[in-house]
């Protein structure tokens, strides 16, 4: 008998295992499997006030919302472990949790396969898919969203004008930031409903600045950021940093009786 023989000495290969497999499909993953490190991991961020009924609308309790801030993000992750390289738009509120300020992700926009996979599977983090992109135009930072064909978001701040405390840059990464991670099971039925908590670590700012920034939200059906109009921006950030993404935990599970 010649060639190579697969599996058991009967030559059968052996049986799949759904237990020990990491994600689907069993023999390609989604995605590969944590601790994630992010090189020079670039954002701009502008916080924006806008309409406190709208706001609350879309954050669960028990956040709450006194001041109705959000958080405007593009992020240019050019060296992920496991994700390669990528760009993701985040519309975040600024919440409290027992009295402390956090992070709530209302939506995320991703143009990478597995990082939308790994991020709802593992970390509930709320992701789908679009075209952010970050950029410099001129003496300008651009940071753009795209949903199909069209434009959804543009975001545009001077480039390095002033240089930002490094600590108050580390100071607002390192927020706790929360998400509504649901699960449904087969015919539909609810089987996970938490909000969930994951922080950065490992941290190192390389580069810090503001300047003055601009937002424009377009509407969309199916993109809905300009549901949460700007009507106050209150400032622009550019920041550097290399990070390690850490585990999500339950914060509160709403299925608890």
């Amino acid at each position: 008998m010649s060639g190579d023989v697969s599996g058991d000495v009967s030559g059968r290969r052996a049986r799949c295992d759904p237990l020990t497999a990491f994600t689907t499909p069993v023999n390609a993953p989604a995605y590969a499997p944590p601790p994630y490190r992010f090189t020079d991991r670039e954002y701009f961020r502008i916080v924006y006030r806008t309409d406190l009924d709208a706001v609350r609308g879309v954050v669960p309790e028990p956040l709450t919302m006194a001041d109705p801030l959000v958080r405007f993000e593009v992020i240019r992750m050019p060296d992920s472990t496991g994700f390669g390289s990528y760009h993701e738009c985040g519309q975040i509120a600024i919440a409290d949790h027992d009295g402390r300020q956090v992070d709530f992700n209302i939506g995320l926009y991703v143009d990478s396969v597995s990082a939308i996979v790994g991020g709802r599977e593992l970390g509930g983090y709320p992701k789908t898919g679009g075209t952010p992109r970050l950029y410099v135009g001129s003496d300008t930072l651009v940071a753009t969203l795209d949903y199909g064909t069209l434009r959804v978001a543009t975001g545009t701040m001077g480039f390095k004008h002033r240089e930002r405390d490094r600590n108050e840059a580390i100071e607002e990464l390192c927020l706790p930031v929360h998400q509504l991670k649901v699960v449904r099971g087969t015919g539909g039925a609810l089987r996970v409903c938490e909000l969930v908590q994951t922080s950065m670590t490992d941290l190192v700012v390389k580069g810090a600045w503001t300047a003055p920034g601009r937002l424009q939200l377009f509407e969309h059906a199916l993109a809905p950021l300009a549901d949460l109009p700007v009507r106050e921006v209150i400032s622009a950030t550019h920041t550097l940093t290399d990070l390690t993404l850490g585990e999500a935990q339950t914060v509160h599970d709403y299925l608890e009786k």
